[in-house]
């Protein structure tokens, strides 16, 4: 039951990224609201309304029809267009930064409950447009539902509003890097937070018991906390092999146990990790890494040439590679202060090395950015926290002078640089 309620919540969390998910469920709610209103007017609310308090009740045929009919129309238009802001939005994100951020930006909360707003409104506008009966007795226009129309149309005009100023907003690439840079924040400084509250060294896992992955795709989600239940209530401790965010083929090895275990045991645990197709890892900063380094390569491409975004993302990813280095290699779960669950991750060796790869490759011509990187390999050794990672920065350092040596024409260009990462390693 357990493993059948994960698999439905990983459907939810993975369908609520959707650009349809928040519209659907509004359009829903549009279509549900109507059929009350029509219930309520089949109970005489406008009648009793009209007694009451006329000024609520719209109480002639022609005026409403005219004004559902206008709203229908209007909001039809509205919504088109907003759809073509999003996909021109989505279009420039792909053509000048990177492909990479698309799911992102169609995952924006904001702009699916815009486009609800508009769905919802519409459809309850048609429901209440059937519902008015050709006869010219007052009681029977559904005159309170259409005066409802007229504010859900008030609150569609703002929400109107509200999408031009975001939309204009969203297309800026420093906002892009900005909200990328933040969310990878947050993830790592959490963290690091959880490191600290441990200090135990990991398991020697050589000799473990392996068990490989059935079937093929990125490794995006698991439950922790099931994983911590399964190994008390069997005395067990599990190491999961596999990355988060990494893509695993089948027969490769997911996870290792300290002991021979049954196979329902290690059927349960299967039932843990969740595999897709995409890439995109909402609780992983490793995706972000990937995305703000796309976005400076792509930014020094010949097409574009725009060294001031590529120095930008930099500096982004100097701040985060700033935290990554305060982290450890591995994370430990602990159970009375015994480690039962060992998470491998990308250690810091890998992650360096396949950003400055790229960056190396396509921006080694540049000597801003050249001198840029080194400044921020420089400033990296300094917080490194461990002799290891700042060799790994020193070998980082001598591989970007042999690239920039190799592409940078001018001699006196080339020993600045020269001079700067000279200082930089004998730090």
């Amino acid at each position: 039951m357990r493993s059948k309620l994960l698999n439905i919540f990983h459907v939810i969390y993975n369908l609520k990224n959707k650009i349809a998910f928040f519209p659907t469920i509004m359009a829903i709610g549009g279509t549900l609201f109507a059929y009350i209103m029509m219930s309520l007017e089949n109970h005489g609310i406008s009648k009793y309304l009209l007694d009451f308090l006329p000024e609520l009740v719209i109480n002639n045929t022609e005026s409403a029809r005219a004004i559902l009919t206008t709203f229908i129309g209007g909001l039809i238009s509205i919504m088109v267009f907003s759809f073509s802001m999003v996909m021109i939005l989505l279009n420039q994100a792909s053509n000048n930064f990177s492909p990479r951020l698309l799911p992102g930006l169609i995952s924006n909360r904001r702009h699916q409950i815009i486009l609800g707003v508009y769905l919802s409104t519409i459809i309850y506008c048609i429901f209440i447009l059937v519902f008015i009966e050709p006869t010219g007795e007052k009681y029977q226009l559904p005159g309170f539902s259409v005066l409802f129309s007229i504010v859900f149309m008030i609150s569609s005009l703002g929400c109107f509003i509200y999408f031009i100023h975001s939309i204009s907003q969203q297309i800026q690439i420093d906002n892009i890097l900005l909200k990328i840079f933040s969310s990878a924040e947050n993830k790592l400084e959490k963290l690091i937070e959880k490191e600290k509250e441990f200090d135990s060294s990991p398991l020697n896992t050589e000799n473990w018991n392996t068990y490989k992955a059935k079937r093929d795709g990125y490794f995006s989600t698991i439950s922790v906390e099931s994983l911590v239940t399964i190994a008390k209530e069997n005395t067990i401790k599990i190491e999961i092999v596999s990355n988060r965010g990494s893509y695993c083929h089948q027969d490769s090895v997911l996870f290792k146990v300290d002991k021979k275990i049954e196979e329902q045991v290690s059927d349960q645990i299967y039932n843990n990790f969740n595999f897709s197709k995409s890439e995109l890892i909402d609780d992983s900063y490793l995706l972000s890494f990937k995305q703000i380094t796309e976005v400076a390569v792509k930014s020094m491409s010949p097409g574009i040439n725009d060294p001031g975004t590529a120095m930008n993302a930099i500096d982004y990813l100097s701040q985060l590679l700033i935290l990554r280095v305060q982290k450890k290699d591995i994370n430990l779960i602990l159970e009375k202060n015994e480690v039962i669950i060992t998470l491998n991750t990308l250690n810091f060796n890998e992650l360096i090395y396949d950003l400055m790869a790229a960056l190396r490759t396509y921006c080694a011509h540049d000597v801003l950015i050249v001198k840029k990187l080194l400044a921020v390999l420089k400033n990296l050794i300094r917080k490194a926290t461990t002799e290891s990672y700042k060799k790994t920065i020193k070998e980082e350092i001598r591989l970007l002078l042999i690239d920039a040596k190799r592409e940078i024409a001018n001699a006196e260009d080339f020993k600045k640089v020269e001079e700067l990462s000279a200082f930089a390693i004998k730090i």
